[in-house]
């Protein structure tokens, strides 16, 4: 019998709390039963949930945590306030003490970075994480980051986002040479601003084997699957998986008012409905909701603050497949797998002298 993954989250993160996370994790349970939680948070909001799903209370565990990081704190504000006794700092420590395979949070996202930084440490070589999201495209999926874990970046940032986002696809998609393409106004070799032109050409002179780097994509070349793996600094990628999202549902509103408008259309969707479904599916954010944060010492997702139940399960699923397919030491022996640490990265002036 596989082991168990155990999977700790933050009961009190996002806009909802434990109203949405317990019952996602009712529903994640549903799916995948070799699954132990700890849920972190206030006792008394926690068990109140709980007591609608007997399932997910027998597999579950309840650690109290006074204090709760709202959504606007600025982070050295949640470190100094909840650090060692919120329920985000407690979910995360659960990952460092090994009684959790995975920390999966819906709260704040830069406090969230900064606990996880503090308290998991960072891989040998990386100043900061990234959140990496895999994406749909009509090809197929990519793996797209940073999309929200820190502001900016210089040349040397934006190639190891590169060489991770690349470790990451290598054992997502069972490709051996993933294409990467950083993210840009357009993709003529003058275009766009310093850091990332500077990053081309330290990915240029590189050559990293476990990659092939393309050059520059525009942002409608996400959608198309224009490479395996797409690099931005986290203000950027925020904006784009924030439009992306917001245009899904902007179609989904136009589809229902069209099929909904006239009885020829009401008949059409009849026909059509199951394709129409498959559609929907794939617009879906909540099914594409969680990213992971790629550079620490452990595994920690980020949810989307104001998604439901539904999509605080897409996030679980992806922590139980981090877990369940090995993903983070994979992940690490592809980055070392030539003998190489991160750490020997140069910055961008290094690699053209």
């Amino acid at each position: 019998m596989p082991q168990k993954v155990r999977i700790a989250l933050d009961a009190m993160g996002g806009d909802f709390g434990p109203s949405v996370v317990v019952p996602g994790a009712a529903l994640a349970l549903s799916k995948h039963p070799d699954t132990e939680f700890l849920l972190v948070g206030d006792s008394n909001s926690i068990n109140a949930q709980l007591d609608s799903h007997p399932a997910l209370k027998k597999a579950s565990r309840v650690i109290h945590a006074d204090i709760a990081i709202s959504m606007d704190e600025k982070p050295s504000q949640a470190l100094r306030r909840g650090r060692k006794s919120s329920s985000m700092w407690l979910a995360i420590d659960t990952v460092k003490k090994g009684e959790a395979d995975v920390a999966v949070s819906a709260g704040n996202t830069g406090a969230l970075m900064a606990m996880a930084r503090l308290n998991l440490r960072m891989l040998e070589g990386i100043d900061r994480p990234a959140i990496a999201a895999v994406w749909p495209t009509v090809r197929g999926e990519s793996v797209v980051l940073d999309v929200g874990a820190s502001i900016g970046g210089d040349a040397r940032h934006l190639a190891l986002l590169a060489i991770m986002g690349s470790a990451m696809a290598r054992v997502l998609f069972d490709l051996e040479r993933p294409t990467v393409g950083l993210l840009n106004i357009g993709v003529e070799e003058q275009k766009g601003v310093e850091e990332v032109r500077g990053a081309a050409e330290l990915l240029r002179s590189m050559n990293p084997p476990q990659l092939d780097f393309i050059g520059f994509v525009e942002g409608d070349g996400i959608g198309k699957g224009a490479a395996d793996v797409i690099v931005t600094e986290g203000f950027s990628g925020n904006i784009a998986l924030k439009t992306a999202e917001g245009t899904a549902r902007q179609i989904g509103e136009y589809l229902r008012d069209a099929m909904s408008r006239t009885w020829r259309s009401k008949l059409g969707y009849l026909f059509a409905r199951g394709a129409f479904q498959v559609l929907r599916d794939k617009m879906d954010p909540r099914n594409v909701n969680g990213g992971v944060f790629l550079g620490l010492n452990g595994v920690v997702i980020k949810s989307h603050g104001g998604t439901d139940a539904e999509g605080f399960a897409s996030a679980i699923e992806v922590g139980y497949d981090m877990v369940r397919y090995d993903l983070l030491p994979k992940i690490n022996q592809t980055l070392n797998r030539d003998g190489h640490s991160l750490a020997d990265v140069p910055n961008a002036q290094e690699a053209v002298s």
